[in-house]
């Protein structure tokens, strides 16, 4: 069996191409949009996905579920195609980045087809009878759409060429040839499927078909859940506001073929991310996430203002994007729905949309609320049965003095503290209390230093040292007392430093 992926415009000769690839090297040939509709029929809201995508409108953790589903469907759907065929066979897929839903497959070979865009323009002009103008417009929203799409399902640039094994252009090969050099390039040994890449793919195929069943059935449809299959051993993990649907993922899942063990555990807790304005591109952001991964945890959002609603700033809530309204506006090509004036209102310059759609890429996203007011105020919102481990507290206060919002902002994190009796941080100190550095790096290496020099001269004057602990008379009786009262928590901090940031840096706190 062999997996062959080609990544294609809307409107060129990739599709062609697949096509024409498959037929000379006898395998079978499936496309996205048969996929798609697939995915369509089993109740999967693939055009809901799109067009909010397309439209940056912010994803309700229903449709960040529904678009695990929509992953998982793709990949089954593959793998299921690939082990089908046997030696000696395989696949051609044809879309947009279809290996991206293949992670360790190490071995599919990955083309990009392209063609230029004047001849992409007549082709549209002559399918959709379009002017020139349009069509080209058409092209480049369409290219747009569909950057979106990869990067925020897949976080990766659609166009990055490392993505690919070989590019082809059509404005320098036919398809004919260039079907002809691809047969080629598919033979050699790199592209060939060992046994060790089978079980992967037997790995995959279990876990999407396991997430896909937790999707369908009504009981846990509304869980977030990652799943982990190896060698028949399946590890679901999900997030700790689900524990009490997730009580029936180990009857849905007995129903599945290729199961021998299966673990199920609850994502290991919360953290609280308190800010007025939100920028997952901050180095504190990334730091938070960084930490979310290392405890598998889920990141809840807080927008904390002293603004009272008004038309133009109300309370986020990840809007249900089920939804609807018609939009007389350019769809990218796919007729759906687009946003209510409740979403568009939302995404207001705060910063939430963007935040919670990147903590929806990496799997950590968790709710996201507006509180307005102060302490008191963020008090009386919090879901006291979550779970917290950490809050980190960020830019808050934003309308006051530099003076006044300092002030205010260690005032709210001894409330926090004092109320809530969980480690409550801010941003600043994010890093170096709970991430592995520069500055950790130099710590670590002087702990070591006055550890190895700590023990060295214990070991090497022992003899001295036992004669002056052990002296007669009361008076030097007291000397040594005091010497091993003054000694001793200073080779333990030391040490101990140097055993917390050792610690640290292997992940074990």
């Amino acid at each position: 069996m062999q997996i062959i992926c080609i990544s294609r415009y809307s409107y060129g000769y990739g599709k062609d191409l697949a096509e024409k690839l498959a037929e000379k090297l006898g395998y079978k040939c499936i496309g996205r949009e048969e996929l798609t509709d697939q995915a369509t029929a089993i109740g999967i809201p693939v055009g809901k996905l799109e067009m909010a995508i397309m439209n940056h409108r912010a994803l309700s953790e229903k449709m960040s579920i529904e678009i695990d589903r929509f992953k998982a469907f793709i990949t089954s759907a593959l793998c299921e195609q690939a082990l089908k065929t046997g030696p000696g066979s395989g696949i051609v897929y044809h879309g947009r980045t279809g290996h991206l839903v293949l992670p360790g497959l190490t071995h599919v070979l990955r083309i990009r087809a392209i063609t230029e865009m004047e001849d992409r323009i007549k082709i549209v002009t002559q399918r959709l009878h379009l002017t020139r103008e349009k069509a080209k417009i058409y092209n480049e929203q369409v290219d747009e759409d569909i950057r979106r799409w990869v990067r925020f399902l897949y976080n990766a640039n659609w166009e990055d060429p490392s993505l690919y094994d070989i590019t082809i252009n059509s404005a320098h090969l036919t398809i004919g040839n260039a079907a002809s050099a691809l047969t080629h390039m598919a033979r050699l040994p790199e592209f060939q499927i060992t046994p060790a890449l089978q079980q992967s793919i037997e790995d995959l195929l279990l876990s999407s078909r396991c997430r896909l069943v937790i999707g369908t059935d009504e009981r846990t449809r509304e869980v977030k859940a990652s799943v982990i299959a190896e060698k028949g051993r399946v590890s679901v993990t999900y997030l700790p506001q689900h524990s009490k649907q997730a009580q029936y993922i180990p009857s849905i899942l007995k129903k599945i073929d290729g199961i021998q063990s299966l673990t199920c555990t609850i994502a290991t807790t919360n953290i609280l991310y308190i800010q007025e304005k939100f920028d997952p591109e901050t180095d504190s952001f990334q730091h938070l996430v960084e930490i979310a991964e290392k405890w598998n945890a889920a990141v809840e959002l807080i927008r904390l203002t002293s603004q009272q609603p008004t038309g133009e700033d109300i309370p986020l809530e990840p809007p249900d994007a089920s939804a609807t309204t018609l939009n007389p506006e350019y769809h990218g090509g796919i007729l759906d729905d687009t946003p209510d004036a409740h979403e568009r209102e939302n995404d207001a310059g705060h910063g939430v949309t963007e935040t919670l759609n990147k903590l929806i890429q990496v799997g950590r996203a968790g709710a996201a609320h507006t509180v307005y007011g102060g302490a008191q105020a963020l008090e009386g919102r919090l879901n006291r049965t979550a779970k917290y481990s950490l809050i980190v507290v960020g830019d808050v206060f934003l309308s006051r003095g530099d003076a006044v919002r300092k002030r205010m902002k260690r005032d709210l994190i001894s409330f926090l503290i004092d109320h809530l009796h969980v480690p409550v941080i801010s941003t600043e100190d994010l890093k170096e209390q709970y991430l592995f550095g520069r500055k950790q790096w130099m710590e670590t290496a002087a702990y070591a230093i006055l550890s190895t020099l700590t023990y060295f001269y214990v070991f090497i004057y022992q003899k001295p040292i036992l004669v002056f602990l052990s002296a007669p008379g009361t008076q030097h009786r007291i000397l040594s007392a005091a010497a091993v009262a003054l000694f001793t928590p200073i080779a333990a901090f030391i040490i101990g430093g140097f055993a917390h940031n050792i610690l640290k840096l292997i992940k074990l706190e």
